[in-house]
């Protein structure tokens, strides 16, 4: 391509340097023309001197002319080279380097123009007809909801698309392994806790959600939802992912949530396949339909695990009459959380609903025998069920990491991001996946719904600009029907050290009711096995070997302590007072203030009124 620019400023600068000095009796103007530059030698009474400098401006300024000429000429011969530089003729409104727009060029041979046309075709394919949106969602669990919502409540014409990989709509999971178990079983097959439309698991009808092609077209923005498709590969830097059927797709804004998937035992996942396909990892409205439908076909089955899930399923099969075995390797029931007192407790509550509880056992086995699925545990029992549901815990989904190039935490798992939830400059990440710093607690991964739903609110609304930090400490509870019920904040850990205070039996008031406030207070102070209105019980337990309280646990509080700080409180049988255990984790007491912390979360007695 002629480079125009240069030769065009030389002759305007050779303009300007001899237009003052020219003025011929010929020219009325003033003004250089070529006719007075070639006679002015010729030209008597020329009161003007010549210097060689002008000369030669004005030589270059001729040799100027008569190259633009020649410039002009050669590109007329192409009229469509030359409609290239104008727009008109653009519908992209630029010049395409290389691009003849509605070209028939007499140079070049058909061949070569097919050529030419099919890479032009399929490169402005590749790079202006791929879909973009402002807010992409990766997942469609908890922490997307939530995150459109914020996302939504800041930016309300924002178009946001998420991807996920299951079939069904975005919904809430804690109901498939507690509520959905206790209704009517038509009204359970429908994933609802009741028969009003608000009792739907489900966040959002399936109409609510657009097409990725409705959502560009709407003018008010909307929530687009890709379903059964997994991003495979995301680029930080281009902001374009690729899904496992090859679309590839634009964004501005981007969070992960893309949660966890169950882990399997390894003597399940290496069973013959007559075991694999009687065993089920409990994890989504799949797993739950099939094994409600094995329910009412089964007789028996065996639960491996014994944490929140396990222990809430096996609740729910005992109580649906199911012959239930539960195989824990922890001494009790939530024994990775409780301390060992309370978790042998937990487990003589769920015997009662009629599951058999092996603790401190492991499978070492599987066989199908007798169409059933035969179990051989670390002590040489065997046991043969109809199904195995395997609840051994939870691995985070963080196949983008290897693709991607995203840092994971070695420590605690998942994609390791900071305060504010981005892992990199427009890519945020919540929910199970989220290794965060709490600026109180340190660096921590959760797994439970409320810090879903608060994950996925804070990274949708720094995702529009708000650059809030995570302050928030969030909730988990349990509830084993009917006899168990808590709420949990904070680091719970059964390796810590923990320091319980428990309210006494209704029958156990009475026997004491005589015994004044001081009495007990002086024994408190002693022996710390007394508290304030012979109510309460106090005991603290550091390691396993210590002598552990009989009686029965009817409300109680445990505070969980490092370094001697309150790093975790769990409200046994107790409701309404989280927010209290959320301010004593803010506030940092320590551990010679926690038998007076413990009043905070026991209701005052009421006196009675004497007539």
């Amino acid at each position: 391509m002629h480079r125009l620019v240069p030769s065009s400023r030389l002759f305007s600068r050779s303009i300007t340097s001899l237009q003052p000095k020219i003025k011929h009796n010929n020219c009325t103007y003033d003004h250089l023309c070529v006719r007075c530059l070639s006679n002015q030698s010729n030209q008597q009474g020329n009161h003007h001197e010549w210097s060689s400098r002008h000369t030669a401006y004005a030589s270059v300024a001729a040799a100027s002319l008569v190259s633009l000429y020649f410039l002009v000429k050669s590109l007329k011969r192409d009229e469509n080279r030359w409609s290239c530089y104008r727009s008109a003729y653009c519908q992209k409104k630029h010049v395409v380097p290389g691009a003849i727009p509605e070209a028939k060029a007499s140079t070049l041979s058909k061949d070569k123009n097919k050529t030419t046309e099919s890479e032009q075709t399929d490169k402005e394919s590749s790079d202006t007809e791929l879909p973009f949106y402002k807010y992409l969602i990766v997942g469609a669990g908890t922490s997307s909801v939530s995150a459109y919502r914020a996302i939504k409540a800041r930016d309300p014409k924002a178009k946001i698309l998420i991807i996920g990989e299951e079939p069904d709509v975005p919904y809430e999971r804690p109901p498939l392994s507690k509520e959905l178990w206790y209704v009517d079983p038509a009204v359970a097959k429908e994933y609802k806790i009741g028969k009003s439309k608000r009792d739907s698991i489900f966040y959002e009808p399936r109409p609510f959600y657009l097409s990725p092609k409705a959502l560009q077209e709407a003018e008010n923005g909307g929530v687009g939802l890709i379903s059964g498709k997994k991003v495979v590969k995301l680029d930080g830097q281009k902001k374009k992912v690729w899904l496992n059927d090859g679309t590839e797709i634009l964004y501005d804004k981007c969070l992960l949530a893309t949660g966890g998937r169950p882990k399997n035992h390894p003597v399940m996942e290496t069973a013959e396949k007559d075991v694999q396909d009687r065993t089920i990892l409990f994890r989504n409205t799949s797993d739950f339909t099939r094994l409600h439908e094995a329910v009412e076909k089964s007789k028996s089955v065996a639960i491996i695990g014994g944490g929140f899930l396990g222990s809430e399923l096996a609740c729910a099969l005992g109580f649906k009459g199911l012959k239930t075995y539960q195989i824990i390797q922890e001494k009790g029931n939530l024994g990775t959380v409780l301390p060992e007192y309370l978790s042998k407790h937990t487990t003589e509550k769920v015997q009662e609903s009629g599951v058999d509880v092996l603790t401190s056992l492991t499978v070492t086995e599987a066989q199908y025998n007798n169409n059933q699925v035969e179990l051989t545990l670390s002590d040489g029992r065997k046991i043969s069920v109809d199904k195995v549901v395997v609840c051994v815990g939870l691995e985070p989904n963080v196949d983008l990491a290897k693709t991607s190039n995203l840092e994971l935490d070695e420590k605690h798992g998942g994609f390791r991001v900071n305060a504010e939830l981005e892992a990199m400059s427009g890519l945020w990440v919540a929910g199970d996946v989220s290794c965060f710093y709490d600026i109180k607690l340190g660096r921590r991964r959760i797994e439970h719904h409320n810090h879903a739903w608060v994950s996925g609110k804070l990274a949708g609304e720094n995702m529009t600009g708000a650059s809030k930090m995570y302050r928030y400490q969030s909730i988990f509870w349990s509830d084993l029907e009917p006899y168990v019920s808590f709420q949990a904040i904070g680091i719970i850990d059964s390796n810590l050290e923990t320091y319980s205070v428990f309210e006494k039996p209704p029958e156990k008031k009475k026997q004491r009711k005589k015994k004044t406030k001081e009495s007990n207070l002086e024994i408190a102070k002693k022996t710390t096995e007394e508290s304030l209105g012979t109510n309460q019980e106090v005991s603290k337990d550091i390691g396993s070997e210590e002598e552990k309280p009989k009686e029965e646990f009817n409300k109680g509080v445990i505070f969980y302590l490092r370094g001697g700080s309150i790093v975790g409180i769990l409200l046994w049988n107790i409701t309404g007072k989280i927010y209290r255990a959320r301010q004593v984790i803010s506030d940092g007491c320590r551990d010679e203030d926690l038998y007076e912390v413990a009043k905070l979360f026991f209701a005052p007695r009421k006196r009675r009124t004497e007539d």
